[in-house]
């Protein structure tokens, strides 16, 4: 599987330590946070284009997930902002980019609004910033996914559907790998507590944000009844460029990264040269 390969870091909390990778470059900070129920190598065809760029690139792993610790009293949009905030303040290298698919924008928007001089911009990639009307696939995977004996596969099963398009080759390997973490002690409690965290805190927050911001969606992503919709939503309220991965799911980054990663990249080198003009912009496959 392609990844970054760099060396673990740790960063101890009050509560318990957080996970990174850090290329220790002297350029911008960028912060990548991935979904729950995921792993930070999710970000693996992201990073190296990042740091390529001159980024000084760090990839964290949610409390409870990937190589975190397990165990924390809280797992919130707040309390994952403010781990953002607390890594940012322990790497002195802030204002920091922050990127972060599906659970993270609500807490990297809550950060920004928190403590906006610590934040250069945000990237909001299948995000859930704000509680979505129940459908069916919500009520499956409360009701079933996240409970019983049959949990981990059928997360896998149901992971496997933020891919409607195309599956990179290298994601049964990576489908092990989160497979074998979620089986670890405390990892599922972990999914199923950010799964049950309400988005109020970031949902309130979000005609707050004063930094430039960059909305990513996948056309196909199963998490939203009108994905499109949910999009044009965020980049209304944020006042933010908005980018529709024509055909992908909740993961745009790994499942079309031709697309969608260079049109991070532009964005991240926009906003470092000063240059924040918005508008919606729709990519479709090649």
């Amino acid at each position: 599987m392609e990844t970054n390969r760099l060396k673990t870091e740790f960063f101890t909390r009050p509560e318990g330590t957080i996970a990174y990778d850090d290329n220790h470059a002297d350029g911008e900070l960028v912060l990548l946070w991935p979904g729950m129920g995921a792993l930070r190598s999710e970000y693996r065809y992201l990073t190296p284009i990042l740091q390529e760029a001159g980024y000084r690139v760090v990839t964290a792993d949610l409390r409870g997930h990937g190589e975190s610790s397990v165990g924390w009293p809280e797992y919130t949009i707040a309390a994952t902002g403010q781990d953002m905030l607390a890594l940012i303040a322990h790497l002195e290298a802030g204002p920091a980019h922050i990127i972060g698919t599906s659970f993270s924008p609500g807490a990297a928007v809550w950060a920004a609004v928190e403590k906006p001089e610590a934040i250069r911009s945000l990237t909001l990639i299948g995000a859930f910033v704000r509680s979505p009307e129940p459908n069916f696939m919500s009520k499956l995977t409360e009701k079933v996914l996240l409970r019983g004996p049959w949990k981990v596969a059928l997360w896998s099963m149901f992971y496997k559907t933020l891919y409607p398009t195309n599956q990179p080759d290298d994601f049964d390997e990576y489908l092990d790998l989160l497979k074998n973490n979620l089986r670890e002690p405390g990892r599922y409690d972990a999914l199923r507590a950010f799964a049950a965290a309400p988005k109020t805190a970031s949902e309130k927050r979000l005609d707050q944000v004063d930094v430039p911001a960059f909305v990513i969606m996948g056309t196909k992503d199963p998490d939203w009844p009108d994905p499109v919709a949910e999009a044009k939503f965020m980049a209304e309220k944020l006042s933010a460029q908005l980018v529709l991965i024509e055909d992908a799911g909740h993961y745009p980054q790994t499942e079309m990264p031709e697309k969608t990663n260079p049109a991070i990249l532009e964005f991240l080198n926009k906003i470092t040269q000063g240059d924040n003009n918005g508008g919606i912009t729709k990519l479709g496959m090649t």
